[in-house]
């Protein structure tokens, strides 16, 4: 199955209520690029499919959702099942932007976005989050580091300016606050955890991860 263009979406969208989640990815062979002293490019892309597949996974099984979208350059290895919304080439948050805009325009007024590189995340911590969004307005899922943003969850209709890249809890916090919304902060391991750094890769060798990719 193809990437679906935005223009596509109305006949994507699923009609129930619930909370509508997207998952932006890289192109595969680009991804984790800051692990290349430790693995190969095909170990990289291995990482990054199995990552990826497991936040699907747990999005897929989360009570809260009701449609799972993946934001890519490519369809890759995602199931038929979940659109794949065509990256328009502009960079993460644009990209997100533009998905969020075309899906306000058809009524959907709950978003989850949700790095793909969680390899923990749970559907009950994803439960949690959506919950902590339906009552604020606006809920965010820092990283370990407690800097970056790895899940939001938008409960609004109104246009959302996302701030990924560096020190992004901070402003999204801020843009949160400049559309008149009560932010919460959701701190659980799965939504924490995600896969940077040479460190992060050796936590998650310690686990059953490691003999799934071979590393």
């Amino acid at each position: 199955m193809s990437l679906t263009l935005l223009s596509e979406l109305p006949q994507r969208l699923d009609r129930r209520l619930g909370c509508c989640v997207l998952i932006a990815v890289k192109q595969r062979v680009q991804g984790k690029g800051r692990l290349a002293g430790r693995l190969a490019v095909p170990a990289r892309v291995e990482l990054v499919r199995s990552m990826l597949g497991r936040v699907l996974e747990a999005a897929r099984a989360a009570q809260t959702v009701r449609q799972v979208f993946v934001v890519s350059p490519e369809r890759d290895t995602v199931p038929d099942a979940i659109p794949v919304l065509a990256d328009s080439g502009q960079g993460l948050n644009e990209a997100l932007i533009q998905s969020h805009r075309a899906l306000l325009e058809l009524g959907v007024r709950e978003l989850l976005v949700l790095h793909a590189d969680l390899p923990e995340v749970t559907p009950g911590e994803i439960d949690i989050l959506v919950r902590a969004g339906r009552g604020a307005g606006f809920a965010i899922a820092p990283d370990t580091a407690d800097t970056g943003s790895n899940a939001l969850c938008l409960a609004t209709g109104a246009p959302f300016q996302f701030q990924f890249g560096p020190d992004s809890k901070r402003r999204h916090l801020q843009e949160a606050r400049r559309l008149g919304l009560r932010p919460r902060i959701v701190r659980l391991p799965g939504l924490q955890f995600d896969i940077d750094t040479a460190e992060d890769l050796r936590r998650l060798e310690e686990g059953a991860w490691a003999a799934q990719l071979g590393l």
